[in-house]
């Protein structure tokens, strides 16, 4: 269980306006990545194998090591926007779990939860996530590929490519303002057969 918490404080009227997109794009160097970091107006950039160092020492993101883990979200009730964050470490590389609390319409937050993969598209295509909730009688999954870090976490939110869950979905898996998610990461099928080749 890692709670990792990012809070940006807002005032009433920017609440639900997404932070600036950091487009890879826009960088001048095609080799440097922005800060991954959400809800954070962090100005670094450095190489895909600086990113995770950077979050460690400069935002103190937790690292979690295995192929499964349990995520634990604490103060669901916190105002939106909010995001909690861990780094899950497995099968050789590192992934960004990102739970974002916000407004898609005033007065009703919901929460979107996404994995990205800390390295390229390409690299992200190997993988499948699986999130998990699992209380109370009741159990939701969510499985997909996960995304590169040099994609934008905010489109990928506002696409709504990621899970989604309404107030009263997440209050039904909360346990006293707590989310627990399970996130397991496999190799995708794809990658498997190219490597028994």
């Amino acid at each position: 269980y890692a709670p990792t918490r990012c809070a940006a404080a807002q005032t009433s009227a920017e609440q639900g306006v997404l932070p600036p997109c950091h487009h890879h794009e826009a960088v001048h160097d095609p080799q440097l990545v922005p800060c991954t970091c959400p809800l954070f107006s962090c100005p670094w950039e450095g190489h895909l194998e600086v990113v995770v160092s950077h979050l460690r020492q400069t935002h103190r993101i937790n690292i979690l090591q295995g192929a499964e883990i349990v995520f634990l979200a604490t103060d669901m009730h916190l105002p939106a926007p909010t995001d909690w964050i861990i780094m899950h470490s497995c099968l050789g590389h590192q992934f960004l779990l990102v739970l974002r609390k916000q407004e898609k319409y005033e007065g009703h937050p919901q929460f979107f939860a996404t994995m990205m993969l800390i390295g390229t598209p390409t690299q992200a295509d190997n993988f499948t996530y699986r999130l998990e909730l699992n209380r109370n009688q009741r159990r939701l999954k969510w499985e997909a590929t996960p995304r590169s870090v040099l994609e934008c976490v905010d489109s990928v939110i506002s696409d709504g490519d990621c899970l989604v869950l309404n107030t009263s979905l997440a209050q039904l898996f909360s346990d006293n303002g707590s989310l627990a998610i399970g996130i397991a990461i496999t190799t995708s099928k794809v990658h498997n057969a190219e490597a028994e080749i």
